[in-house]
């Protein structure tokens, strides 16, 4: 399995996760001391790890550390994880143009540049899957996460596409929507959602949740889900939402945002 963003946080419960069921890991960051500790604690478990720097902006970058960890593993690539992600919250004409333009460039191209470059090896490998990062705000716009929203929705929706497309090819492609989750990347982040939800999930209640959705019961499997709500208030909400009318869903999600 090949993960973007392993360094800390969800990437990398989610690495070590893999390790301890016998994959080989390919862990891959822009933070290479967080990496180097990771790659010690897969090889304390008995896995082979293979990491490096990766910046999933630079296509040229990700095209390179894929097919080198496929070929590394056997020319093969079982699970492709674009976890690498930003979360910038405030209230969107407050927070600079770059910023948002960065945040973009990580959370939506970086989730292209990661399917591109993988495909090649799913296509290969039997029963492959990608798992895509998304988000519970991508439910509905979320106020003070407008443009990180916006990027959740884009996964979404290339991972809905995708999941298409790619079946002709034994390929599933699906998406996790966690909430809030307690990480380096939550701690100065205050928005109404916050107060209202507060910050519930651990980076290791993800790791398992996408562990689950790639070995999926046999009823998920008939069904073929794609989204996987992560925790008990994502699940409520986004099962609220299936059945809500769009303005009773904007006023929830109002409320909530304190707005």
């Amino acid at each position: 399995m090949f993960i973007t963003g392993a360094a800390a946080g969800i990437g990398r419960a989610t690495a070590l996760t893999f390790a301890r069921k016998g994959f080989t890991v390919g862990g891959y960051d822009i933070d290479e001391v967080g990496l180097k500790t990771l790659a010690d604690e897969i090889e304390r478990l008995g896995a082979v790890a293979h990491t490096g720097y990766l910046d999933v902006t630079d296509a040229d970058e990700m095209a390179q550390r894929v097919g080198d960890f496929a070929k590394a593993a056997g020319d093969r690539l079982d699970v492709m994880i674009n976890n690498a992600g930003i979360l910038r919250a405030g209230r969107f004409e407050e927070l600079d143009i770059a910023g948002h333009h960065r945040e973009i460039d990580i959370n939506a191209k970086g989730v292209v540049n990661g399917l591109y470059a993988a495909f090649p090896y799913l296509r290969k490998t039997p029963n492959s899957i990608v798992v895509n990062l998304s988000s519970a705000s991508a439910i509905y716009g979320q106020a003070e996460l407008a443009n990180y929203s916006a990027t959740k929705f884009f996964v979404r929706g290339i991972t809905e596409a995708l999941d298409i497309e790619w079946n002709r090819y034994g390929i599933r492609v699906i998406a996790m929507w966690p909430l809030y989750v307690q990480t380096a990347m939550t701690d100065s982040i205050k928005t109404g959602t916050t107060d209202s939800l507060g910050i519930r999930l651990s980076a290791q209640d993800v790791a398992d949740a996408i562990a689950a959705a790639v070995e999926p019961s046999v009823l998920r499997r008939a069904l073929h889900q794609v989204h996987f709500p992560v925790g008990t208030q994502t699940k409520v909400l986004t099962t609220g939402s299936r059945f809500s009318p769009a303005w009773l869903t904007r006023l929830i999600n109002k409320r909530l945002a304190h707005q």
